[in-house]
């Protein structure tokens, strides 16, 4: 059987388990080619610390896919999360017409949180941004990133159901026909994520207990668990339901190890667990 190829767009923060970092070991570990264009090098992520080192490669990126037209490559699933710059969201949709052909795209609108965008964004990046998501097929953006797509005014939780069925179908309008919408809550005591795979016109909600404190690159361990479970052949609910357990198991290893959570969330002691409950959620069709 010919390997699936996936092509990971993320920046490499060189400490902090986050993008390309942990992209690349998850995907990976369940079978399938992990590629990468990295879109900025950073010496740690943003999160929690000062004077981090920040290096864009926006030029690096058009040279790296001039080069990968030349040898005629073909993705499985495309994967685009945090970029470095406005320029970089019309190099990616450039990408994704160049080697998109019957390729699933996925879009991790990666810019903000907590009702704030990160330091490295002005106001006008979520209305760049969402040129890039209406090329995609998927998109998993959080509370925060899907209300700022729909430039409405956020609001905090705890949410209703109905209140997370109306955002989920507003984010359909912008093109992707599968919404993976994280940090979805109905109460203080549960978290989780909600999906909307409107080629079925199926919505589902997973929740897990709430874990004390915030965890820096919990996204792209969903994120990426995403990707791994749907190429792998699993349902968008099965992958979600996958996803949020993994996450959720991940960070409850780093709260009891107290470990300082700036370094990253221990996702790698449960990748072997991972990589079997894909396994055993994946039903060959007939």
């Amino acid at each position: 059987m010919v390997q699936k190829r996936v092509l990971a767009i993320h920046d490499i923060s060189c400490l902090g388990k986050c993008s390309l970092t942990v992209a690349l070991p998850i995907i990976s570990s369940v079978g399938l080619e992990c590629t990468v264009i990295p879109t900025a090098v950073l010496s740690t992520h943003t999160g929690g610390f000062q004077n981090y080192r920040y290096h864009s490669l926006t030029k690096d990126m058009e040279q790296i896919v001039n080069h990968w037209v030349t040898l005629n490559l073909k993705f499985d699933l495309i994967y685009v999360g945090f970029l470095g710059s406005f320029l970089q969201i019309d190099i990616i949709c450039d990408i994704i017409d160049k080697f998109g052909e019957n390729t699933v795209v996925v879009i991790d609108p990666c810019m903000a949180s907590n009702g704030k965008l990160y330091p490295t964004f002005n106001r006008e990046f979520p209305k760049q941004i969402k040129k890039l998501c209406a090329k995609a097929d998927i998109i998993i953006p959080n509370m925060t990133e899907a209300i700022m797509l729909l430039g409405e005014k956020y609001v905090s939780g705890p949410y209703t159901v109905e209140f997370i069925d109306t955002i989920m179908n507003k984010l359909t309008n912008i093109g992707p026909k599968k919404i993976v919408l994280t940090g979805v809550y109905f109460d203080n005591k549960r978290i989780g994520s909600s999906v909307y795979d409107v080629s079925i016109d199926e919505k589902s909600t997973y929740l897990c207990n709430k874990i004390p404190g915030s965890y820096y690159g919990a996204g792209d361990i969903f994120g990426s668990t995403m990707v791994a479970s749907i190429l792998s052949g699993l349902s968008l609910s099965d992958a979600n339901r996958v996803a949020v357990n993994y996450t959720a198991e991940s960070i409850k290893r780093t709260y009891d190890a107290r470990t300082d959570t700036r370094f990253g969330i221990n996702f790698e002691e449960g990748l072997q667990t991972l990589v079997k409950n894909i396994k055993n959620c994946y039903t060959p069709r007939a």
